[in-house]
């Protein structure tokens, strides 16, 4: 049985990722939880009259809330009559991120699944995205973005697994990544960007750890051209191949990728990508 968190503010993005794990866990026995976050600005008056109003707008907001989460929780029985889906609605006082990861960590939750909304230029920079919050703070439970145009699918053929062979790889770690590529037979795409001639000891070690870790898995080494940021050679070998649906990468922070290239490709792909984007953490 899996354990999926499904965030929502009710948007058109929202539910567009709620449809896309309905389809790609179509097959598998599943919970899933719909949350919706919701917070109540304090009026900052320390007096009755204050906090009568808090309390009223807290009321207010609760139960639009409660009655938003029941409409999305009859369009997904509508949509979906999976004997294997069961779903449950939460609606939490408190931020999303705090509410989502109290929800992963109380429920034992195995994949969050959320929308992504595109932003570019300085919007990039300054425009909290709640998507990229949790990616960046919610570190022990893999997260699926998916992007807000996407076409949903109920297959995944191929997923590319942008790399720089940071570390020897946990089994664990990629887990979430088998899991999926097991369940749709999908195909790997172990994708580095520079050149695989100049690659130090340590990389080497790291990239035959891959190679064992794949020997069940079909899969296959791309390489793309040296200088070419990891951000711009993701971005093409997804224009260039219809076939790739899925982009995984593994989140470490300030690791090799943003040392290499010094751009967040994390950060800049949860705001840009074309497919969904699976995001697991390196436990150390």
């Amino acid at each position: 049985m899996k354990r999926i968190v499904l965030p929502t503010d009710f948007s058109k993005n929202a539910w567009n990722a709620i449809a896309y794990a309905l389809s790609i866990f179509k097959g598998v026995e599943c919970e899933f939880f719909i949350v919706n976050a919701y917070q109540v600005g304090s009026s900052g008056l320390a007096t009755k009259m204050g906090r009568a109003n808090d309390t009223r707008l807290y009321r207010l907001m609760k139960e639009q809330s409660e009655r938003e989460l029941n409409r999305v929780l009859e369009k997904v029985k509508e949509t979906d009559n999976n004997p294997k889906h069961s779903f449950n609605t939460l609606s939490i006082v408190d931020n999303l991120v705090n509410a989502v990861g109290k929800t992963v960590y109380n429920k034992e939750i195995d994949y969050i699944v959320m929308g992504t909304k595109g932003a570019s230029g300085l919007k990039e920079v300054f425009m909290g995205s709640n998507t990229y919050k949790i990616i960046n703070e919610i570190d022990f439970c893999p997260i699926i973005a998916v992007p807000d145009e996407f076409q949903v699918k109920d297959s995944i053929d191929t997923i590319v697994l942008a790399t720089g062979y940071e570390h020897l790889f946990e089994t664990y770690e990629l887990n979430p990544l088998f899991k999926l590529a097991k369940l749709f037979d999908s195909e790997i795409w172990v994708t580095y960007a520079g050149d695989p001639t100049e690659l130090t000891p340590q990389q080497l070690a790291s990239k035959k750890v891959m190679e064992k870790k794949l020997k069940s898995i079909k899969h296959k080494f791309v390489e793309v051209e040296k200088g070419s940021s990891i951000y711009s050679a993701i971005q093409k070998t997804i224009v260039e191949n219809e076939e790739v649906d899925m982009v995984a990468m593994i989140n470490y922070g300030h690791g090799f990728f943003e040392k290499l290239t010094h751009e967040a490709v994390i950060k800049k792909i949860s705001f840009n990508t074309q497919v969904p984007f699976l995001v697991m953490h390196l436990f150390e």
